[in-house]
Protein backbone atom coordinates (compact mmCIF):
# COMPACT_ATOMS: atom_id res chain seq x y z
CA UNK A 1 0.00 0.00 0.00
CA UNK A 2 1.38 3.64 -0.48
CA UNK A 3 0.03 6.38 1.27
CA UNK A 4 1.26 9.75 0.04
CA UNK A 5 0.36 13.16 1.54
CA UNK A 6 0.02 16.35 -0.61
CA UNK A 7 1.08 19.44 0.33
CA UNK A 8 3.51 22.33 0.14
CA UNK A 9 4.54 21.43 3.73
CA UNK A 10 2.57 23.47 5.92
CA UNK A 11 1.79 22.99 9.15
CA UNK A 12 -1.73 21.31 8.76
CA UNK A 13 0.41 18.96 6.06
CA UNK A 14 3.28 18.15 8.47
CA UNK A 15 0.54 16.87 11.05
CA UNK A 16 -1.71 14.64 8.29
CA UNK A 17 1.50 13.11 7.94
CA UNK A 18 2.42 12.12 11.30
CA UNK A 19 -0.73 10.93 11.61
CA UNK A 20 -0.77 9.08 8.82
CA UNK A 21 3.06 7.41 10.00
CA UNK A 22 0.72 6.57 13.17
CA UNK A 23 -2.47 5.04 11.96
CA UNK A 24 -0.07 2.69 9.33
CA UNK A 25 2.04 1.84 12.94
CA UNK A 26 -1.06 1.23 15.12
CA UNK A 27 -3.11 -0.54 12.32
CA UNK A 28 -0.22 -3.21 11.65
CA UNK A 29 0.03 -2.50 7.94
CA UNK A 30 2.52 -2.63 5.86
CA UNK A 31 2.68 1.05 3.79
CA UNK A 32 4.92 3.33 2.32
CA UNK A 33 4.23 6.76 3.88
CA UNK A 34 5.69 9.48 1.38
CA UNK A 35 4.89 13.29 0.93
CA UNK A 36 4.28 15.14 -2.44
CA UNK A 37 5.39 18.61 -2.03
CA UNK A 38 5.49 19.10 -6.05
CA UNK A 39 2.46 21.53 -6.99
CA UNK A 40 2.48 20.22 -10.38
CA UNK A 41 1.71 16.66 -9.35
CA UNK A 42 -0.63 17.88 -6.42
CA UNK A 43 -2.51 19.49 -9.45
CA UNK A 44 -1.93 16.56 -11.45
CA UNK A 45 -4.61 14.59 -8.82
CA UNK A 46 -7.21 16.54 -8.85
CA UNK A 47 -6.18 18.30 -5.53
CA UNK A 48 -7.17 21.82 -5.01
CA UNK A 49 -6.87 22.34 -0.98
CA UNK A 50 -4.14 20.96 0.90
CA UNK A 51 -3.12 18.94 2.59
CA UNK A 52 -4.85 15.52 0.80
CA UNK A 53 -4.35 12.21 1.78
CA UNK A 54 -4.10 9.63 -1.43
CA UNK A 55 -3.95 5.55 -0.56
CA UNK A 56 -2.64 3.67 -3.99
CA UNK A 57 -3.29 6.66 -5.87
CA UNK A 58 -6.67 7.39 -4.93
CA UNK A 59 -7.06 11.16 -3.57
CA UNK A 60 -9.25 9.85 -0.12
CA UNK A 61 -9.85 13.09 1.58
CA UNK A 62 -8.70 16.97 0.69
CA UNK A 63 -8.77 19.98 2.69
CA UNK A 64 -8.11 18.76 6.35
CA UNK A 65 -6.46 16.75 9.10
CA UNK A 66 -7.78 13.71 9.32
CA UNK A 67 -7.74 11.71 13.21
CA UNK A 68 -5.26 8.73 13.29
CA UNK A 69 -8.36 6.82 13.62
CA UNK A 70 -10.23 8.42 10.32
CA UNK A 71 -6.82 7.19 8.71
CA UNK A 72 -7.25 3.87 10.15
CA UNK A 73 -10.64 3.41 8.77
CA UNK A 74 -9.41 4.78 5.13
CA UNK A 75 -6.36 1.74 5.00
CA UNK A 76 -8.20 -0.65 6.68
CA UNK A 77 -10.38 -1.25 3.97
Amino acid sequence: MKIEILGTGCPKCKKLFDNAVEAVSAAGIQADVAKVTDINQIMNAGVMITPAIAVDGEVKSAGKVLSVEDIKKIISK
